[in-house]
């Protein structure tokens, strides 16, 4: 069946019970819901073409919840990447070495105050 077809032919529902083919639009539609549109076993008038699906209206529910797993998964990976880094730079920063403090002052060679004095006495 199309997604442009006026008429959706009968079939059997979830709860196995016959409907009727019937045509769109239909008295309780729109005027603009000429297509038929829905599942194998759910369908209804609707005013885009294209939206027949020849499978049961389970079966994308199915997918659904799959994609949703999947996108559950991978957003708890980068929730744990996120955390993994800013812990080890958080222990990094905790834990990085200080400089070591000698306890000798560092003076400069050239001006040094033994060789100030030296050439002040001369």
């Amino acid at each position: 069946m199309s997604g442009e077809a006026r008429i959706c032919s009968g079939y059997s529902n979830v709860r196995e019970q016959l409907v009727a083919s019937f045509k769109c639009p239909r008295t309780t539609d729109g005027g603009d819901e000429a297509y038929c549109c829905g599942f194998s076993d759910f369908k209804y008038c609707c005013n885009e073409a294209g939206n027949y699906f020849p499978y049961p209206h389970g079966y994308m529910w199915s997918l659904s919840i799959g994609a949703m797993v999947g996108l559950g998964v991978a957003a708890l990976l980068l929730l744990i990447f996120i955390f993994t880094v800013f812990v080890m730079c958080c222990l990094y920063l905790y834990n990085k070495p200080q400089p070591l403090d000698s306890g000798l002052k560092l003076q400069n060679l050239a001006t040094s105050p033994k060789q100030t004095d030296a050439r002040a006495v001369h």
